[in-house]
């Protein structure tokens, strides 16, 4: 890397303006490069695709510009170099005045959205003084009420350079009146173009934004998904090993190639972008539009360096009248990565029109618009990147936190204000109650049904909120539930904190003991007992609350037994042990009860089995 790089500041000015109105010319004269760079556009003596060129201002101010055709048919192309950019040098040319293209040029520039121009008006040799001026009142008044009203206009000429050193003075002033570009967030480049250099391989070029890309990086290449290692980058012919926003930017990929690539593609870092092929946006016409706009048409997107065919329908209007602005959702042939308030262009494909813009509000919209759509794209509107994470949260009740970076680009580390963070999700307050008002109404009443049960199986719980909830987040919210005190988890069993299920005051659960009881030795088993009348759950709950115990899935015994049972043991089993036989005699039973009582005394810690005896454990 050369010394500086690191602090070199470049900005990217685009042209727009009509067909053969010197836009070429004037970035000739201004930087010494000829941005016509194909061989039609020399035999034509139009430019058909983008070029590019570059200078040092005279302040030491380093410039790109991206030169961008202005014959209609290549509005597509125009549209290309101009999204990703957001200063423009707009050339209108004194002899022809303001045409067609420069009205189509001059809506799409208004529609994306500038931080800075300047008005060359070009070719003033060739136009007496009483024309230049009328030349300059004219086109301040079709600029008015757009975003290049105000805008400097500096009379000039390619072919003497009349007026080329204030034009380079002009654009200095643009460019230190314009915002510092945002250097710290996600990288995007749109790219623009892709071709091979034989013994280098696949190279991209676009308007690096967001964020810096480094020689080494791994990239992904959006929507096709395509990785990629940067192996090299250049600006303006010198390499680096870092490039910074804004700058215009060849990119050298290693393990991709030029058939993977397409115009329109996005060069990303991995995990940092979502591609969307549905968003929903604010839309407002061109100012132009002498029609109202329909969902019935077809239309072309752009956003970027990308084209797509798009299908519209609108957020709570059924159609977009002229001068007003209206919510609408587009569908898009093919994914894009698109951001935040992303400036997009709509055209009619038909008409081969432009005829609408407008800001992307929300890249990955629900499945349905709902009945909140209109306020839920207010709230979006009047909410910077900053509020974005808490917005977005609030609006679909949980969020992964592994997704908030790529939906918003937000790099804050805390949670959003008023998000419980409930393991790997953020979760909005409405829906965090909401979720608990379901889980409590779901136990409550599982309780009314069954007095008796320690509590309802959690899967259980999870089918009553009918898919609500993910499987990880419902595991999460019992967490919670669980620290606030409100419930009590057992393994798979889920109760209220407040039920405690007890035998105590019931005449069956006495019944259940006595027949218990009286026939020990040799009890009923649970199955005759459940036969006899005597519910699962009264079982259960006799057993947990200490009146009976459960050595075995099928057995149960009094605690008088047990203790009996015990003594047996301690009195017995010392070494060299006791045998089930000798503990089947001394207890009075049969070796269908012995067994179970012994292996539970096993289980329990009190003894532990050597061959065929039983010996105490210690």
């Amino acid at each position: 890397m050369e010394p500086g790089d690191a602090d070199r500041t470049l900005r990217v000015v685009a042209t727009a303006g009509h067909v053969d109105h010197g836009k070429s010319a004037l970035i000739l004269k201004l930087t010494g490069i000829d941005p016509d760079r194909l061989a039609e556009e020399k035999r034509r003596g139009l430019t058909i695709d983008l070029g590019f060129a570059w200078a040092t201002l005279p302040s030491g101010q380093e410039v790109g510009f991206v030169d961008v055709p202005g014959h209609e048919r290549f509005v597509r192309n125009m549209l290309a170099g101009v999204g990703p950019v957001r200063l423009v040098l707009f050339v209108v040319a004194a002899d022809e005045g303001w045409k067609p293209q420069s009205e189509e040029h001059l809506e799409i520039v208004d529609l994306l959205g500038v931080e800075g121009a300047v008005i060359a008006l070009t070719k003033t040799d060739l136009v007496d003084d009483e024309t230049l001026a009328a030349r300059i009142d004219h086109v301040r008044g079709r600029l008015a009420h757009t975003a290049l009203a105000g805008a400097p206009i500096v009379p000039c000429s390619a072919f003497s350079g009349q007026g080329v050193d204030a034009l380079r003075e002009a654009l200095e002033a643009m460019i230190a009146r314009a915002p510092v570009p945002a250097s710290d967030g996600r990288p995007r480049q749109f790219v623009d173009r892709v071709f091979t250099i034989k013994g280098a391989g696949t190279v991209v070029t676009g308007t690096l934004t967001g964020g810096p890309l480094a020689v080494g990086m791994e990239a992904e290449v959006l929507p096709s998904g395509h990785r990629a290692r940067i192996r090299g980058l250049q600006t303006h012919k010198r390499s680096l090993q870092e490039a910074r926003p804004v700058s215009r930017l060849a990119v050298n990929l290693a393990g991709t190639t030029k058939a993977d690539l397409v115009r329109g593609d996005a060069l990303v870092l991995p995990g940092d972008w979502r591609p969307s092929t549905t968003i929903e946006v604010l839309l407002r016409p061109v100012r132009t539009l002498d029609h109202p706009l329909t969902s019935r048409g077809a239309f072309k997107f752009y956003a970027g360096s990308a084209e797509r065919d798009a299908r519209l329908r609108f957020v709570g209007a059924s159609e977009l009248l002229p001068e007003r602005q209206a919510f609408a959702r587009i569908r898009l042939s093919s994914s894009v990565v698109l951001d935040f308030k992303d400036a997009f262009v709509l055209r009619e494909a038909g008409r081969q029109q432009t005829v609408a813009g407008g800001l992307v509000l929300d890249t990955d919209p629900p499945l349905r618009p709902g009945t909140n759509a209109m306020a839920r794209l207010e709230a979006r509107l009047s909410t910077g990147r900053e509020d974005l994470p808490a917005l977005l949260v609030e609006e679909r009740g949980r969020l992964r936190t592994a997704d908030v970076h790529a939906l918003t680009g937000s790099t804050a580390g805390a949670r959003p204000a008023r998000a419980h963070q409930l393991g790997s999700w953020l979760v909005a307050g409405w829906f965090l109650e909401s979720v608990t008002v379901r889980v409590v109404e779901a136990l409550r009443a599982h309780h009314v049904a069954h007095p008796l049960s320690p509590g309802a199986e959690v899967s259980d719980v999870v089918r009553t909120l009918r898919g609500l909830v993910e499987q990880d987040l419902f595991e999460a919210i019992l967490g919670h539930l669980s620290a606030s005190g409100l419930i009590v988890r057992d393994h798979t069993v889920v109760r209220l904190s407040s039920h405690q299920p007890s035998t105590a005051g019931r005449d069956d659960a006495g019944r259940l003991v006595e027949a218990v009881r009286s026939a020990e030795p040799s009890p009923p088993t649970v199955k005759e007992l459940v036969a006899a009348g005597f519910g699962p759950e009264l079982i259960r709950a006799a057993c947990a609350d200490g009146r009976l115990v459960r050595v075995s899935p099928d057995i149960v015994i009094s605690p008088e037994l047990m203790a009996r049972a015990e003594r047996i043991v301690r009195d017995l089993a010392h070494p060299p042990g006791i045998t089930v036989s000798a503990f089947r005699e001394a207890l009075g039973t049969s070796r269908k009860y012995a067994l179970p009582i012994l292996e539970h005394f096993d289980a329990g810690g009190l003894t532990r089995r050597q061959g065929d005896l039983r010996v105490m454990r210690g």
